[in-house]
């Protein structure tokens, strides 16, 4: 989940190029970072702990080669000298990673017997000492495959080169991108970083190796086979993104709600037609996701369910190797991801190759690894998304999600009516100042709160869970949604007096079910929050929704989302980049 950006061309710049470009790849790693720029065969770092957003100006020298790196600890903790670049011992390289090492523990004793010291905790040093040893036998370069072959596990390394005046960088698992303007190049973690930068791209596979230099070339680590890169031309600009007048980069990527269902909208008929006809012949239909993208997964899911009448199963990315035993050929799997770049999911895509079952994604960044497996391939476009809390890209998932099942129920155009109500309806929600002004005083009643619960049931249920992601996210505070039929049998037992509980609710066959549990709730002294077109009796407080029918639950997030957002400012966290996570979980 690092970010890695280097740069070899024809500006002096090249630390403040690194600087900037490390700056957009600050969402997948905030813990430290660390600039090396070679000037005159020597290699010059600069490294810290802290966000490199705080950075104005580094200390290095001017060059035309640099290799940069910004960190989410995974082995060793939060320190300047576990933070990346690793010198090797004589300097003449300095080596980045993005991943981890999983046989490192394996490895290091070794390297230890053999006399390599070690400076730092990190399983990254091990593949600088690992390089350094096949160095007695071999060329820098050969030495590097040598060792990349080697490690276990996820992970993409680059390294500059003092020596022969390049960058030496080979991929498996965790992405990257070159990148080229005229003589210029460049290599980053994903395309966002690229986007003010390049004019063309190519995205490394996995085993393979890039040597940037002044006439780049790609080598396939299991072949040796030695070519150019194949460059592809493309506009950046849709990746691009700033926070114009917004405070935070969360508010205004909510505000955009209206515009990524439009998108959805606009999916090209064919496409889903294509899958839809995929998903009546498959056997099995599983979604899988992580995180946010996991309850999109499950609201997926639901849709198929529910609509078409699909046997559709959704599994969480980190626990799906359970389900490897029932997968056949016969069956589909679908994959909703921002970056698209998710390792666990990743791992069970491969596994699912393996087995000869179709593979569909809905992907927002480009050059996705996901959309490179995938048979049934779908972007978003739905432009950046830089707060690490995910928000208009998972309604964008579950929209999708939506369209797709209509579209396999054979009812297609409703589908398209019922999201157009929904975006008129979002639209007009976003031009009352009331309903922000409502979630405002709302959240500051949840300030001094420690536990707060939510309740969902049928449509809502994967709300709920993902207004608990986003609390917890956003806040730091405990937060555990539950299903509502769920709540008599163990989690009645924390209700007590002052205890807040958010109810998702709409106005269909579950809300007599739904009003049970806020009754139980109410009865033990509970207060609730409803998010329902009317207000109850049984409400504390209101956030009122539009009634949607169908799409009420796509809807239904956006005051969760809200809440939030106004309870992360309002404690003083950092908004768009929370504590210990990141955007782009590429390790496992």
């Amino acid at each position: 989940m690092c970010g890695i950006y280097g740069y070899n061309g024809s500006s002096q710049n090249a630390a403040d190029i690194i600087l900037s470009g490390l700056k957009s790849l600050d969402y997948r790693g905030y813990d430290s970072w660390g600039i090396a720029v070679l000037v005159d065969e020597k290699i010059s770092v600069q490294k810290d702990i802290g966000k490199i957003e705080d950075i104005k100006k580094v200390d290095l020298p001017s060059g035309t080669l640099a290799l940069g790196h910004t960190r989410w600890a995974t082995t060793g903790n939060v320190s300047q000298v576990n933070a990346h670049p690793h010198f090797s011992t004589d300097k003449s390289f300095v080596l980045v990673q993005n991943g981890i090492v999983e046989n490192y523990l394996k490895l290091k004793p070794d390297l230890i017997k053999k006399g390599y010291q070690f400076y730092s905790e990190t399983d990254t040093e091990v593949i600088v000492r690992l390089i350094e040893n096949f160095q007695k036998k071999n060329n820098l370069l050969d030495a590097v495959k040598k060792a990349f072959l080697k490690l276990e596990g996820r992970n993409t390394i680059a390294l500059l080169d003092s020596s022969n005046h390049q960058i030496i960088a080979a991929r498996n698992g965790s992405p990257l991108i070159i990148g080229k303007k005229n003589n210029d190049y460049f290599i980053s973690s994903d395309t966002l970083s690229l986007g003010k930068n390049v004019s063309q791209y190519y995205d490394l596979n996995n085993f393979e190796l890039v040597i940037l230099g002044s006439n780049p070339q790609i080598i396939n680590l299991k072949t040796n086979k030695i070519s150019p890169p194949k460059f592809k031309e493309v506009d950046f600009k849709s990746t691009q993104a700033d926070k114009g007048k917004h405070k935070h980069f969360m508010i205004k990527e909510i505000l955009e709600t209206p515009s990524v269902i439009k998108q959805v909208i606009n999916t090209e008929k064919s496409t889903l037609d294509k899958l839809a006809k995929a998903i009546k012949n498959a056997k099995t239909v599983y979604t899988i996701g992580s995180g946010t993208a996991g309850n999109a997964a499950a609201q997926i899911a639901f849709y198929l369910k529910k609509f078409a009448h699909i046997q559709a199963i959704s599994l969480v990315g980190a626990d799906a190797r359970e389900s490897y035993d029932f997968f056949t050929p016969n069956d589909l799997i679908i994959a909703p991801s921002q970056s698209g770049e998710t390792a666990d999911v990743l791992e069970v895509l491969e596994f699912s190759k393996s087995k000869h079952m179709a593979i569909a994604s809905y992907v927002n960044m480009p050059g996705s690894m996901m959309t490179r497996l995938s048979d049934f391939k779908f972007m978003a476009g739905a432009g950046a998304e830089i707060c690490v809390m995910s928000t208009k890209i998972f309604t964008s998932q579950i929209a999708w999600g939506y369209l797709l099942a209509k579209t396999v129920a054979n009812d297609y155009q409703n589908g398209i009516n019922n999201l157009k109500k929904l975006v008129t309806a979002v639209e007009k929600y976003f031009q009352d100042k009331n309903n922000f002004n409502q979630i405002e005083k709302i959240s500051q009643k949840l300030l001094n709160i420690k536990d707060i619960f939510l309740l969902g049931k049928s449509q809502n249920f994967q709300i709920a869970k993902e207004g608990m992601i986003k609390i917890i996210e956003g806040t730091y505070k405990h937060a555990h949604a539950i299903p509502a039929g769920d709540l008599k049998h163990y989690a009645i037992t924390l209700i007590e007096k002052n205890i807040y509980t958010i109810v998702v609710l709409s106005p269909d066959q579950t809300i007599n079910e739904m009003n049970n549990a806020i009754n139980e709730i109410k009865s033990r002294g509970g207060n609730i929050i409803g998010i329902y077109p009317k207000n109850q009796a049984n409400f504390d407080f209101l956030l009122k929704t539009p009634n949607l029918d169908e799409t009420s639950a796509i809807f239904n997030i956006i005051p969760l989302q809200l809440l939030a957002y106004y309870l992360a400012d309002k404690l003083g966290n950092n908004v768009d980049k929370p504590r210990n996570i990141a955007k782009s979980v590429t390790v496992k």
